[in-house]
């Protein structure tokens, strides 16, 4: 297979699988180095075309670890609680507490960072309205 740009879902197919062909190849030998320069344009591919973001929004980071892993709503009981709290809390009805941030990330290795999210200035409190005197 000759070494050329991806620029389609069939090209990167055909290099995941000689990838996987090369993927016990000696590093520094010619089938290393070719393992080395295909798995450098998968990687900007990827990057391109599949990005993952990090989001700032610890429900995303949840349910982006549940499609990922293919749990359920019901998989995240033994975490949040309840099936109402785990509706509350994907429904962003509520936040999660310090005690579901530990169980989701001893129980499922979502790092805490993550679940906690960047903290977002809060908005500027309104004056208050002055009261028409009559």
């Amino acid at each position: 297979m000759e070494i050329k740009p991806i620029r389609s879902e069939s090209d990167y197919q055909a290099m995941l699988h000689e990838i996987e062909t090369l993927f016990d190849a000696v590093q520094g030998s010619p089938e290393g180095d070719r393992l080395d320069v295909l798995t450098t344009l998968v990687d900007a591919y990827e990057a391109k075309h599949f990005p993952i973001p990090l989001p700032d929004d610890p429900i995303a980071v949840v349910e982006y670890y549940m499609e990922s892993r293919g749990l359920s709503r019901a998989d995240l009981i033994r975490f949040l609680g309840s099936k109402e709290r785990v509706s509350e809390i994907l429904n962003r009805k509520r936040s999660l507490s310090l005690e579901m941030i530990r169980r989701l990330h001893e129980g499922l290795g979502i790092p805490v960072d993550l679940l906690i999210g960047k903290s977002k200035p809060l908005a500027p409190s309104k004056p208050p309205i002055a009261s028409a005197r009559i």
